[in-house]
């Protein structure tokens, strides 16, 4: 069932350190286990510089939301759902049906106009207030037309 609520909702989330913390633990973990392989050291030198790389680019626009093309602001109302980055301002979306929304977790999957390609975005817990997290998992279960193309 779906509210008949017209109110626009808008939030904006900060730097999890819950997403930090397992981001370093399983890259930690894969670079201990690439330096643990079989793998001649040339080999293991082009992975460790993969997963520095892999690194690079992750941590400012995904973790520690430091990048102007990151990610940080989330809005529905009446014109559909939008996404805000300091780089572009407010852009328009289409969330994806495999989104997910659990209570430690939001996985939003979602895809620009005129783009095939479906990104994604993790709003772990610590990354906004308990009660603007709460509201975004019931918006995003519940909203009407969730999936429509943006405009």
């Amino acid at each position: 069932m779906s509210s008949r609520s017209k109110a626009p909702f808008e939030c904006h989330w900060q730097a999890s350190r819950l997403l930090l913390g397992l981001y370093l633990l399983l890259q930690g973990l894969a670079l201990v286990g690439v330096g643990l392989s079989a793998a001649p050291l040339s080999l293991k030198t082009l992975l460790w510089m993969f997963g520095a790389a892999h690194a690079g680019w992750v941590l400012p626009r995904s973790i520690l939301l430091n990048s102007p093309a990151a990610w940080r602001g989330l809005r529905h109302d009446d014109d559909g759902w939008s996404l805000w980055s300091k780089r572009t301002g407010w852009q328009p979306i289409q969330l994806r049906p495999d989104s997910l929304a659990l209570p430690i977790a939001i996985v939003l999957r979602f895809r620009l106009p005129g783009q095939r390609v479906t990104r994604g975005i993790c709003i772990a817990r610590d990354a906004l207030p308990v009660g603007d997290h709460r509201r975004l998992r019931v918006r995003l279960k519940f909203s009407r037309n969730r999936w429509a193309a943006a405009e």
